[in-house]
C-alpha cells in the first residue's frame, strides 16, 4: 500500500492515512499490554512471596 491515489485531486490515498492511524494504534497497544503483563508477573511474584510468609508462619488465608 503507498500514499497514491489517481482519482483523487490531490493524489492522496484516504486509507493510507486510515493505515497509518491503524498502525499506530495498534503499536501503542502492543506497548500497553506488554507493560501491563509485566507489572501482572511482578504481582503475581509478590503474591507468592507473601503466601510462603504465611505459610511459614502457618497462617492461614483465603484460598481462591
Amino acid at each position: 500500500m503507498d500514499d497514491y491515489c489517481a482519482f483523487s485531486k490531490d493524489h492522496k490515498c484516504l486509507k493510507w492515512e486510515d493505515y497509518l492511524l491503524t498502525r499506530h494504534e495498534l503499536e501503542e497497544a502492543d506497548d500497553l499490554c506488554h507493560g501491563n503483563w509485566i507489572e501482572i508477573q511482578r504481582l503475581y511474584e509478590y503474591i507468592d512471596r507473601l503466601k510462603a510468609i504465611l505459610d511459614e508462619n502457618e497462617i492461614d488465608y483465603p484460598k481462591i
